[in-house]
C-alpha cells in the first residue's frame, strides 16, 4: 500500500532532508506553512504527519490540534529542536502526539519510528472498522428488538384490549423516566419490552432479550430488601425494573380494569411517596413526581 507521509517545517533543508529520507518507501508531501499542510490535509489521505513545533504563524502543537478532526486516523509526530516541556506534556496527554523526536534526529531511528507510527495507522482504521460495524450491527439489533416490541403490542391489542391500554400507559409512563433517568436507548428498549411482556418464558431463552427477562423478574423486589423473588435491596435491583415498577403500580392505582379513574393522580402519588424508600426507589419515585410539575402532565395524564 502506498502511505503518504506529509512533512511541515518553514526550513526547505529539513523538508528536503525528510524527503530524501523516505522518498522511496513513501508518497512524500510537502508544506513549509501550517496553513499549506491542512489544505494537503483537505486533499489527502495521510497516513503520518511529522511537524516541526516553531513555525511562525501557528506551532506544531496548534496544527496537530487543527488537522485532528481532519483525519483522526492519521499518526502524529512532533519535531522539536529545543525545550518546549510544557507544549510536549500537552499535546503527549491529550493524545494528539504518537510520539516526538528531537532535532536533529538519527536517520536510521526516524525510520524505524515512521515504520511503527504507519503500522499505528494501520491499528487506528482497523479499529475504527471495527467500531463502525458495531455500531452497525448495535442498531440492527436495536430495531429488531423494537420489532420485536411492536409485534408483541399488536398481539396482546388483539387478545385482551384492558391489558393492552395498561401496557401501552406504563410503556408511555417509563419512556418519560427513563429519559429523566438516563437509561440508555437498549435499556429503554428492553424495559419497554417488559412493560407489554410480564411471562418470562416469553423471553427466556432469547439472548438478545436476557435484560429484559431481569426487568420482568426483578420488578416485585422491594427498595428496602423485602420483596421477591431474592429480596434485593436497593441498587442490586436493575434500574429499569425499579422504574417499571412505580410506573406499574401508579397506573394500576389510577385505572380500573375498563380504563376510568380508580383513584385520583394525587392520591396515586401521595401512595408512591408513601411507599419510597420502602417498596420503591426514592429517586424514581421523585423524578415521577417532578414529571407532573414540569411541562408534562398531558403526556402523563392524556
Amino acid at each position: 500500500m502506498d502511505y503518504k507521509l506529509l512533512f511541515v517545517d518553514d526550513e526547505m533543508a529539513n523538508i528536503r532532508l525528510l524527503e530524501r529520507l523516505f522518498r522511496h518507501e513513501y508518497n512524500c508531501l510537502t508544506a513549509s506553512s501550517a496553513e499549506e499542510a491542512l489544505e494537503l490535509l483537505d486533499q489527502h489521505e495521510v497516513a503520518v504527519i511529522i511537524t516541526d513545533q516553531r513555525m511562525p504563524s501557528m506551532t506544531g502543537v496548534e496544527l496537530l490540534k487543527r488537522s485532528a478532526d481532519r483525519r483522526p486516523h492519521m499518526v502524529r509526530i512532533l519535531l522539536t529542536g529545543y525545550t518546549d516541556l510544557e507544549a510536549l506534556v500537552e499535546a503527549v496527554n491529550c493524545g494528539l502526539v504518537y510520539m516526538y523526536v528531537s532535532k536533529p534526529w538519527n536517520n536510521d531511528d526516524l525510520k524505524l519510528r515512521v515504520s511503527r507510527a504507519v503500522q499505528h495507522y494501520e491499528a487506528n482504521k482497523r479499529q475504527h472498522l471495527l467500531a463502525a460495524n458495531n455500531d452497525r450491527l448495535n442498531a440492527r439489533l436495536h430495531e429488531l428488538k423494537l420489532g420485536f416490541v411492536r409485534a408483541t403490542a399488536t398481539m396482546l391489542e388483539m387478545q385482551d384490549e384492558a391489558l393492552h391500554a395498561h401496557s401501552s400507559r406504563v410503556s408511555k409512563y417509563v419512556a418519560l423516566l427513563g429519559e429523566k433517568l438516563n437509561l440508555t436507548p437498549e435499556q429503554m428498549v428492553d424495559v419497554d419490552a417488559a412493560a407489554f411482556i410480564n411471562d418470562i418464558r416469553v423471553l427466556a431463552g432469547v439472548a438478545e432479550f436476557k435484560h429484559a427477562e431481569d426487568i420482568v423478574r426483578y420488578q416485585n423486589e422491594n427498595y428496602d430488601g423485602s420483596g421477591m423473588p431474592l429480596g434485593l435491596i436497593g441498587d442490586q435491583i436493575p434500574l429499569a425494573a425499579r422504574v417499571l415498577r412505580a410506573a406499574k403500580e401508579f397506573d394500576l392505582l389510577t385505572s380500573a380494569n375498563d380504563g376510568s379513574p380508580s383513584i385520583s393522580h394525587a392520591e396515586a402519588f401521595a401512595r408512591l411517596q408513601h411507599g419510597s424508600g420502602h417498596e420503591f426507589d426514592p429517586r424514581v419515585v421523585t423524578t415521577f413526581n417532578d414529571l407532573v410539575r414540569e411541562d408534562t402532565p398531558s403526556l402523563i395524564y392524556g
